[in-house]
């Protein structure tokens, strides 16, 4: 029983334990209970996975729906892995499985050895997911043992086999005696859990509902003669219980009503008890019959909704986990926050709604509305007496119109001043000027009401949500830390006057709304544990947020999105006035989709960075259409590239051999032609660059080496961790002691450093890790700077050095002009301007000798005219040792003395030349573009795949594995294609196969591009085999000119290709 009474919708949403929140919405009538159901429908394309991130976050449970036919798909995969990230209990529904009857043809006895084999693939996926976690856990717990040896004496030692067997597993797969899986045929109307059959037969046969709840999925038979359910032996042929007692009744409906056996119908249908209207009797489609019969048979409606109501779980029923999860953002453990924070805990447990509990919300995302339909904007019914005086009006203006027409008045050029002294007096306007009013009137109403307007989509996780309440919006990077460090009275400080706190800001609940399908119902308040939607937050909300009555709050984890945005364009108005619109018309669109990032570029170009090429098409018809509502001109896609260094190759383009001599050679000579290296600048044989500063004041030695893949791969995982650890050390280098590093994050920087060391060893990657200095770019990127120094302790592991030692002193004013310089060579390499990837930047040697030299000269100068000078005369006084002030006091003077120091132009010589030195160490080194893949899944049937095959190899794909589907004729094909031949992909597959075959494609990794894009051929065997001009393509030759074209750098082609000297006839005569 649906209903949509409002008010009884506002009754069921204060009984918490009866709300689930699924994902349209109903109220469901339940046996004799009843439940509010909140069911968010997302999208399943895997460009949309964003918003299967922003759904599953608000919710507790989750439908996940699997075709009978296609089975386990990339997708299903990628929305298990979301919805076990987030710690909420899915259930299943298979649904099409009138396919395997109708398409297919499978005998009952097939589709029920097709549907275990389904559930088999799921239960491994969630059985995986579950493995690591546990290993996760175990791991953690060793790490802690280890810290602390003293405690739990007995159990140190780690067994990773007991520990799975140990952990209950049971609740977390999908099996249909426990009631979480749903057979259904949503077309026709029809669905059931084996509970269903379960009651049925326990009274026709006599044998107990629990025990066929056990024994109706499973190879068990029945013996009629003795009652009893037995193992089946597969020998004897005997059908499982499944079989005979549910699909062969299914089978058998199906078989009569397509063969229009008319006499079989009537039988079944009386039999089951069913009334069936002489209209649908009648019909000649048999799929109407079907839908007919089925749907009062085995209503899928109350197969879904009763597994939802009984085995997902309500708001109250929130774990413990979960809750720590959700409060810890980034590399935070639950025990680091503020015990007033960790006492929102028993809050989000609780779920109740005193009046002294704190409210929690959360904003998953911002949604546009327009604004006519929200229902304080809607046309409400006119009443009798207004009716009445409108009717009044329009006849009086009528009676004024006809007697101005019949009264002749003279028109004199006076009349029309009068008439206008007398509209502005405030007399009605007559005639022409009436209508003008008119018109304008029916105008800007409709201007306005044009607008978009945004809603915010939220849960409430704890307290009641009142209309006017006042309340803090917290941004994801606001930390409680930092608010106590802000506001001297702690988090008891009244909310109305606190000082400015970043990522924090107080506002007022202006409107709630219930989600009822398309329409916004007006609500005073609502309850804990409700989805509710929030007028007004436009201007507080970008994407999502959290909100909460408590400054302790912290905000929540940010959503995990599978899709990674990679695909750009640059976007510009048709005609250039209109670009205040598009401007106004990306924010907008920034603010309604979750996953879309809008960036200026220095260029000036607006670029839209989306996650695939379905999601791009959406985001520009959203932003004709809807936001901007302008024509606007889009590029070709901008595809990103990174540029890295590989070993010297140890064959040649027609894979001969080179030897160690021709290698170097060839090596060096055809570098120093393409890099022009300018004199000055010393090339080592190993390819060291020593560079000096323009003012020859610091020498800088710099080479380049490549990283280990796996290196570059742990640096991309931990990024966030590196991020944290240099907000850390700014913090303590801005004299900020506040952020104390929590054991457990403490223990996680150390397992990252582990696990460098265990992959950089070697002569080479002597105490690397531990002189590593810098990442890059933006200070946590996949490249490193390391400094071979003895004296060296500024590394990113230990922090700041102790201000008191002398030898980094002399380092530390200038040392961040170095890593500035690392930073801006890695941001830009010199191939094609693009990000640097797996390089290690060695800077071998940094001689500031003449520098100092300089400033102690400079000093001695001033000393002899006035010795208090001493602290404030040359701008890196400190340097020096000679200066006989106390230490202590030279450190309070730093402050003036090093400012002119870090800033002046000394300072920027370094860091050009340090980028430079990186550039050129590059170069010398054997350069390789790497481009952005995809992974490809395609399912297609066999007679299409050498289609599949042509299209995947024209753009440079490579087949990885190709599988057939147990039971059926498709293939599954799994590929990586790069994202530059991506563009069209899906439409030529799908034209080529007639519709045959659909792909999959999910960002996955970076891949060197193995061909290198300066090489040219040298010797004649080259020339033999690739032409003069190397005439088959050079695709990383091709990527990199198109990036250098588009960034207006200069690209080395010729104009004219083939020039034949134009002569007229007669000259030639």
């Amino acid at each position: 029983m649906v209903l949509n009474s409002l008010d009884k919708m506002i009754q069921l949403q204060k009984n918490t334990a009866n709300i689930r929140n699924i994902c349209v919405l109903a109220h469901v009538d339940h046996g004799n209970e009843e439940y509010l159901i909140n069911l968010i429908d997302s999208p399943g394309h895997v460009d949309f996975s964003s918003e299967v991130s922003t759904a599953v976050r608000i919710c507790d449970g989750c439908i996940i729906v699997v075709d009978a036919v296609e089975g386990v798909c990339p997708q299903t995969q990628a929305v298990l892995r979301q919805a076990w990230l987030e710690n909420i209990r899915p259930v299943l529904v298979i649904n099409k499985i009138d396919r395997l009857i109708v398409e297919l043809k499978f005998s009952p006895q097939e589709a029920y050895s097709h549907l275990k084999n389904i559930l088999e693939q799921i239960n491994a996926l969630t059985g995986t997911l579950f493995t690591s976690k546990v290993l996760e856990e175990r791991a953690e717990r060793e790490t802690e043992s280890q810290v602390n040896p003293n405690s739990e004496q007995g159990e140190q030692v780690y067994d990773w086999s007991t520990g799975l067997e140990d952990t209950d597993d049971s609740h977390l797969y999908f099996s249909p005696e426990q009631g979480n899986v749903v057979f259904t045929s949503a077309i026709d109307g029809w669905g059931f859990g084996i509970e269903h059959f379960a009651k049925i037969y326990s009274k026709k046969i006599g044998i107990k509902k629990e025990v066929l709840l056990k024994t109706l999925w499973g190879d068990y038979y029945i013996n009629m003669k003795a009652k009893k359910i037995m193992k089946v032996d597969q020998a004897k042929g005997k059908k499982p219980l499944f079989v005979q007692l549910i699909l062969e009744n299914i089978w058998s409906l199906y078989d009569a009503v397509l063969k229009k056996d008319k006499e079989k119908i009537d039988k079944i249908v009386t039999s089951l008890g069913l009334k069936i209207g002489a209209r649908e009797a009648r019909h000649s489609d048999p799929k109407v019959q079907i839908n007919a019969i089925c749907s009062q048979w085995l209503p899928i409606s109350h197969a879904v909704l009763a597994m939802v109501c009984q085995k997902l779980p309500s708001p109250l029923d929130i774990t413990a986990e979960r809750v720590e999860k959700l409060m810890c953002t980034g590399s935070q453990t639950f025990d680091s926050l503020p015990p007033e924070t960790q006492a929102l805990k028993g809050a989000f447990m609780k779920c109740g709604s005193e009046d002294t509990t704190p409210v929690i919300i959360f904003v998953s995302k911002m949604f546009a509305v327009d604004a006519k339909a929200l229902p304080q904007n809607k046309p409400r019914p006119l009443t009798q007496e207004e009716i009445v005086q409108r009717r009044e009006r329009a006849r009086q203006r009528h009676a004024e119109k006809l007697a101005a027409a019949q009264s002749q008045i003279p028109l004199e050029p006076t009349q029309d001043e009068n008439a206008l002294e007398t509209n502005l007096k405030g007399e009605e306007p007559r005639g022409d000027e009436q209508q003008v009013e008119s018109m304008t009137s029916k105008l800007m109403p409709q201007e306005e009401n044009s607008q978009e307007s945004f809603v915010a989509f939220a849960r409430v996780f704890s307290g009641v949500a009142r209309r006017g309440k006042k309340i803090f919006v917290l941004g994801p990077k606001y930390s409680p830390l930092d608010f106590l460090q802000r506001v001297p009275l702690g988090f008891s400080a009244p909310p109305d006057d606190l000082p400015p706190v970043p990522h924090m800001a107080y506002c007022t609940l202006e409107n709630l709304y219930l989600l009822m399908g398309r329409e916004l119902e007006d609500l005073e308040e609502v309850p804990p544990g409700n989805v509710l939607g929030i007028g007004g937050l436009q201007d507080f909300v970008l994407k999502s947020a959290t909100l909460c009555s408590l400054p302790s709050c912290p905000p929540f984890i940010p959503l995990n999105f599978e899709a990674t945005p990679i695909v750009r364009v640059a976007v510009e108005p048709k005609h250039p006035s209109e670009m205040p619109q598009l401007v106004k018309g990306m924010k907008l669109l920034n603010q309604a989709d979750p996953c879309v990032q809008i960036l200026i570029q220095e260029t000036g170009e607006h670029v839209l960075v989306t996650a695939g090429e379905v999601h791009l098409q959406r985001c520009l018809d959203d932003l004709k259409e809807r936001f901007a509502k302008i024509h606007i001109s889009v590029s070709e896609p901008i595809i990103p590239f990174r540029e890295t260094i590989t070993k010297p190759p140890k064959v040649d383009m027609v894979n001969e051999e080179i030897g160690r001599q021709q290698k170097v050679a060839v090596i060096h000579q055809t570098k120093e032609d393409q890099s022009k290296i300018p004199e000055g600048i010393q090339v080592d044989v190993d390819g060291l660059i020593t560079i000096t500063t323009p003012n020859k004041l610091a020498t800088l030695s710099v080479r380049a080496m490549p990283l280990p893949e796996e290196v570059t791969q742990i640096l991309e995982e931990n990024s966030d961790l590196i991020r944290s650890m240099e907000q850390l050390t700014s913090s303590l280098n801005e004299g900020k002691n506040t952020q104390v590093i929590h054991q457990k994050i403490q223990e996680k920087i150390w397992e990252f450093k582990g696990k460098l060391e265990q992959h950089l060893t070697g002569r080479k990657w002597r105490n690397a890790v531990d002189q590593i200095w810098s990442f890059g770019p933006r200070k946590c990127g996949p490249n490193i700077l390391v400094y071979k120094s003895e004296d060296f302790q500024n590394s990113v592991w230990t922090g700041p050095a102790d201000k008191a030692s002398k030898e980094t002193s002399k380092y530390r004013d200038l040392s961040n002009s170095i890593v500035s310089g690392f930073q801006l060579a890695t941001l830009s390499g010199p191939m094609c301007e693009e990000p640097l990837m797996g390089v290690c930047f060695v800077l071998e040697k940094w001689d500031l000798s003449k520098f100092e030299e300089q400033g102690t000269s400079d000093l001695v100068k001033e000393g002899q005219g006035d010795y208090k000078t001493c602290s404030s005369g040359d701008e890196n006084q400190e340097l020096q040792d000679g200066c006989s002030e106390p230490f202590e006091k030279r450190t309070s003077q730093k402050g003036e003395s090093s400012l002119t120091d870090c800033y002046g132009p000394f300072s920027g010589q370094l860091i050009a030349t340090m980028k430079e030195a990186c550039r050129y160490a590059l170069q010398v080194k054997p350069q390789r573009l790497m481009a952005a893949m995809y992974t490809c899944d395609i399912m297609a049937t066999g007679d299409v795949l050498g289609r599949v095959y042509a299209v995947l190899s024209k753009r440079e794909g490579r087949v990885l594995q190709e599988e057939m589907k147990e039971g059926t004729d498709m293939f599954i094909i799994k590929a990586v294609l790069p994202v530059a031949e991506s563009f069209g992909f899906a439409d030529e597959i799908r034209k080529r196969t007639s519709g045959l075959a659909s792909p999959q494609l999910v960002f996955s990794h970076w891949e060197i591009i193995p061909s290198d894009p300066f090489w040219v051929p040298t010797t004649e065997e080259e020339y033999l085999h690739f032409g003069e001009k190397a005439d088959s393509e050079n695709q990383a030759r091709k990527y990199m000119n198109a990036v250098r074209k588009r960034k207006g750098l200069y690209v080395e082609e010729k104009i004219v290709e083939h020039a034949e000297k134009q002569r007229t006839l007669s000259k030639n005569k």
